[in-house]
């Protein structure tokens, strides 16, 4: 049986490694990313580098994309040398986190050309893309997902979320937005701790030994904020991105969101003062800074 081949636009941080796990598994794999750094490694383990999404997607019939912000999908998707234009491509996996709205126009205008655009965004950082332990929230048809099934299980745990496009991005904004509210009211919990004398450790192993123990307690502060490494490694400017789109997408709906709007003030905060490309889990140094104290270290 001839190897399949599987296609891949965009392999930076979390690409990569994804792709390196479908090189692993004994795929074929045909990849675009404008950067040399990041694609280097990937050839070098025998992954074929081509020159635009378009080429991948003329030696592919399933593509992947793993990419930064809601436009450059679009673009690698729509655009000019984008996946529409492949010869030989039947489904477009979008991996990264665009919401709804951009995930319906995609597959709208995808279909036009034949092919079927499916969102499948993915949660669990850089750790669970290099482990294959990342959450796959697949949306799509039943007959598309038992194609794809194989395919991404060597990524990660897959679940059928839902047959409508766009349905993926909708879970994948809900898991980012307790994400982040936990990230940002654990701050100010161990920052009030500190600042009345507590230390930090005792403050979280109390948490993580009670009722208030979340993802921030349990994996970040610990292991990012205490020893102030802020190494999480998914940038803060990133997650801001998401929790807006996450708003829109509530608003839309109809569905009030109190306490995501407060979370999204203090990500705005955090972006500007520390610099999009800084890591989520230096959403405490404002907090910090507001306080006059300091969080371990």
């Amino acid at each position: 049986m001839a190897q399949q081949t599987i296609g891949f636009v965009g392999v930076g941080r979390m690409g990569g490694r994804m792709g390196r796990r479908l090189l692993n598994a004994g795929y074929g794999l045909a990849i675009h990313d404008p950067s040399d750094a990041v694609a280097a490694p990937l050839v070098q383990a025998g992954a074929k580098r081509f020159p635009s999404a378009a080429a991948v997607a003329s030696e592919a019939e399933i593509v992947l994309a793993s990419l930064p912000t809601p436009p450059i999908v679009e673009a690698a998707a729509l655009g000019p040398n984008g996946v529409a234009e492949g010869s030989r491509v039947k489904i477009f996996v979008d991996m990264s986190t665009t919401g709804a709205t951009y995930a319906k126009r995609i597959a709208e205008g995808l279909a036009a050309k034949g092919i079927e655009a499916v969102d499948a965004p993915v949660s669990g950082g850089i750790a669970g893309a290099e482990k294959g332990t990342v959450a796959v929230m697949v949306a799509s048809s039943d007959e598309t997902f038992a194609r794809l099934k194989p395919v991404l299980d060597q990524i990660g745990k897959v679940f059928h979320v839902g047959r409508q496009p766009g349905q993926g991005q909708t879970m994948k904004l809900l898991n980012n937005l307790l994400s982040a509210t936990a990230m940002a009211i654990s701050s100010e919990a161990v920052v009030m701790g500190v600042k009345a004398g507590l230390d930090p450790k005792m403050i979280i192993d109390v948490i993580n030994s009670g009722s208030g123990r979340n993802t921030a307690t349990q994996d970040k502060i610990p292991r990012c904020v205490i020893p102030r490494t802020f190494d999480f490694g998914f940038a803060i400017g990133l997650l801001n991105k998401d929790i807006r789109l996450c708003l829109q997408e509530a608003d839309a709906l109809g569905v009030p969101m109190v306490v995501g709007s407060a979370v999204r003030q203090l990500l705005s905060i955090a972006t500007a003062s520390e610099g999009a490309d800084a890591d989520m889990t230096e959403l405490v140094k404002p907090v910090e800074e507001w306080a006059g104290v300091r969080v371990g270290g």
